[in-house]
């Protein structure tokens, strides 16, 4: 702890708070897919992004961290939260400290892309750091139905945030950050986007790692019986422009969960019923329908975060499918991003009322006690 105030003194002058406050009012300028490819093109100009970057981040990180502020007092005292806090606090700090060079001081957006390097690795733990001083929270204190809402509505919030400024980070590392300008193992990729992402690959890359998995838990796993169907050109590639690793992380999280279910509800019988992938590519969407996935909260905001989505729909008896729904035209893909505004403030404040619906009694009321006489 004392590390951690230490810490958190040498990085928080007393202009910070006033900063968040002045860049908070500003709403973050979401992207779309074809921006990032346009800006990441032969074209591409550190420069260029040297001065949006400055302006940009500093926005995205007041915003989420002025919600970090209006979180319950007992969670905000957590060690896990308090490390957070410290570690947007320093690279708020750190991308200020440019806000007055100028773009032609080649040393400063030199310095500039080394600190934006530093900042994303800083934040590599920052979800299961975030995670744990909920649970610590919940340890410690329990949670009432109110405080687990407004908690979990932060949550969604702060990993889109998180995600978003990831992205921002990502592709300017990626095209700024090295030596080397084109990355050899995907030299066709523009940063982090690949604008001919094959789809099917990637599901049978995750399918791959998560059949792995299972195989060394469950000594066996269910096969994979993958269905393609491109409405939009019929017997091409299906190919999008994406984020891979992104549908990666989706499609391995449901693969892991869907595995899981399928060898726990059919372990009595010792065989295992394939796992179906349906890719369906039209003209503006691409679904991926997965049957028995159990997907999981963060997968569900990376389809959300370029305005796709990911659905569940269970049938008892049957299990649960899974269904991806990604945006095929670039300029329809546009980031999703939280702002701090009154409606937010209002959800971490506003006393909640009473439900308007009646909550069902655990023991059926003994309705003898009603009979005439």
């Amino acid at each position: 702890m004392r590390l951690l105030r230490a810490l958190l003194r040498s990085v928080s002058p007393a202009t910070i708070p006033q900063q968040v406050d002045f860049y908070c009012r500003f709403s973050p300028s979401p992207l779309s897919m074809k921006q990032f490819l346009d800006f990441g093109s032969d074209n591409a100009c550190e420069k260029t992004s040297f001065m949006f970057l400055r302006q940009e981040l500093p926005v995205r990180l007041a915003n989420i961290m002025k919600e970090i502020s209006l979180l319950p007092d007992n969670l905000l005292k957590t060690p896990s939260v308090q490390l957070v806090q410290s570690w947007y606090v320093q690279s708020l700090q750190e991308i200020l400290d440019f806000k007055d060079k100028s773009s032609e001081d080649s040393e400063a957006v030199s310095r500039f892309t080394d600190t934006v390097i530093t900042i994303r690795n800083r934040h590599n733990d920052v979800i299961p750091t975030m995670a744990q001083g909920v649970i610590e929270y919940k340890d410690h204190y329990g949670v009432d139905p109110v405080t687990s809402q407004n908690v979990q509505y932060f949550l969604d919030r702060f990993f889109m945030s998180r995600i978003s400024i990831r992205m921002l980070l990502n592709q300017h590392t990626m095209l700024f950050g090295g030596k080397i300008k084109v990355n050899p193992a995907h030299p066709k990729h523009i940063g982090s986007i690949d604008p001919k992402c094959s789809v099917v690959d990637v599901i049978k890359d995750g399918y791959e790692n998560a059949k792995r998995l299972c195989d060394l838990y469950y000594m066996d796993c269910p096969e994979l019986i993958l269905d393609e169907q491109n409405v939009k050109s019929p017997e091409q590639p299906m190919q999008v422009v994406y984020v891979p690793s992104h549908l990666y992380y989706m499609v391995f999280e449901l693969f892991k969960n869907a595995m899981r279910a399928t060898m726990e509800h059919h372990a009595d019988r010792g065989i295992y019923p394939p796992i179906r992938v349906h890719v369906t590519l039209g003209n503006e969407d691409l679904t991926v329908k997965a049957g028995f996935g159990y997907g999981l909260p963060i997968s569900r905001l990376y389809a959300q975060y370029f305005q796709g989505d990911l659905k569940l729909y269970s049938l008892e008896g049957y299990g649960t499918d899974a269904v991806i729904f990604i945006k095929a035209l670039s300029t329809e893909s546009v980031e999703r991003l939280p702002v701090y505004n009154k409606s937010a403030w209002r959800h971490y404040t506003a006393n909640h009322e009473a439900d308007d619906w009646c909550v069902p009694s655990s023991e059926p009321k003994d309705m003898t006690t009603f009979r005439s006489t």
